[in-house]
């Protein structure tokens, strides 16, 4: 299985499939190669994407700019690159190369 993450250089990309209008925000394990993430905003307006960008800023350790929206704006699949990550959650076990 491939993961559902990579480094490009000190850059994380994640490829993610994003619940929105969840009852609670957080990382949910595995849609088949993609993470799984629940963010309780509504797809609509951009309100999800904007809430999936500030999650993963807090949860990776870095500024709301340094987490870029890299394809999937008005999909659930989405890729999202991450500079320089300061943090890297423990529950999602990624590993640094």
């Amino acid at each position: 299985m491939t993961p559902f993450y990579s480094w490009r250089g000190e850059d994380l990309l994640l490829d993610c499939h994003l619940q929105p209008g969840a009852s609670r925000i957080g990382f949910a394990g595995l849609h088949g190669e993609r993470l799984k993430i629940r963010i309780s905003a509504p797809p609509v307006d951009g309100k999800a994407n904007s809430m999936l960008l500030a999650f993963l800023a807090k949860s990776f350790g870095v500024s709301k700019r340094e987490v870029v929206l890299v394809s999937g704006q008005t999909s659930r699949q989405k890729r999202v690159a991450i500079s320089a990550p300061r943090q890297l959650p423990e529950e999602l076990a990624i590993q640094r190369p």
